[in-house]
């Protein structure tokens, strides 16, 4: 009976350890997925400074390119109103 409860007893803890090691392996692995898989914020270059007397059709142009920016999802809601802003306060 002793020799049986030895074996029961190291099985049960060579069970126990692989079961731990291998939720430490699945912790790290869905870590570094998701740091992989983090949204990298969309770098945009913003619109050149618009020269001192900007004529009006250089603001049409550039109210289309962002325009086509918030279309194409590179800039939010948000950055069109206040980059749109700025262009027409120039």
């Amino acid at each position: 009976m002793p020799g049986l409860l030895r074996g029961v007893a190291r099985t049960a803890v060579v069970a126990g350890t692989a079961t731990a090691v291998s939720n430490r392996v699945s912790r790290r692995q869905q870590g570094r997925w998701a740091a992989q898989q983090e949204p990298q914020a969309p770098s945009y270059a913003a619109p050149p400074a618009a020269p001192a007397a900007p004529d009006m059709t250089s603001k049409i142009e550039q109210l289309k390119q962002l325009g086509e920016l918030k279309t194409q999802g590179v800039l939010t809601e948000a950055e069109f109103a206040e980059q749109k802003r700025r262009l027409l306060e120039a």
